[in-house]
């Protein structure tokens, strides 16, 4: 008896920490998709983002930062970043931007603040990633980089939950 209750403690404790689908939302990963394949998922809450743009043309390079902490830099982080620092409670709600060629030429990120951070050209066909769920936020980006430039990036979203049940948006 004492096993069976065991075994149904750690199936709670498990169903307590995976994602609930009532929550959660990906857009489809948008470019070619060549190359090594790259996430981003950290623990925590996205506060800020960099890109890296080769010079005039497509992106190098993303980095999060959740909460405190930094992720590793996917694909390059040689030049000088575009930065965006998330203020108390502000997520990014949407990401858009250009495909063309085999990369990323442009990609912005949209605040649930109205504020954003737009690098790269204006160059190929557009795209826009967003939550399909009231209340969510991105919580980490997905897709393949080739070494010189990312060459494909979806987005995963779900609404960010603080201790307990209560929600933050």
């Amino acid at each position: 008896m004492l096993h069976l209750i065991l075994v149904l403690s750690g199936v709670c404790t498990v169903g307590m920490t995976m994602p609930l689908p009532d929550y959660y939302s990906y857009s489809m990963a948008i470019g070619d998709g060549s190359g090594t394949e790259y996430s981003t998922a950290y623990d925590g809450r996205i506060t800020g983002i960099r890109v890296w743009e080769h010079s005039n043309a497509y992106i190098r390079g993303i980095q999060l930062r959740y909460d405190g902490n930094w992720t590793s830099p996917v694909c390059s982080s040689s030049g000088n970043p575009m930065e965006l620092s998330l203020r108390d409670n502000e997520s990014i709600i949407q990401a858009s931007g250009k495909y063309y060629s085999g990369y990323i030429y442009e990609i912005m990120f949209v605040t649930s603040q109205g504020r954003s951070l737009k690098v790269g050209q204006p160059t190929g066909n557009s795209f826009n990633l967003y939550p399909t769920n009231g209340g969510s936020e991105l919580r980490f980006l997905s897709g393949r980089q080739n070494g010189n430039g990312i060459t494909s990036i979806g987005a995963h979203w779900a609404v960010y939950f603080t201790g307990g049940n209560s929600v933050t948006a």
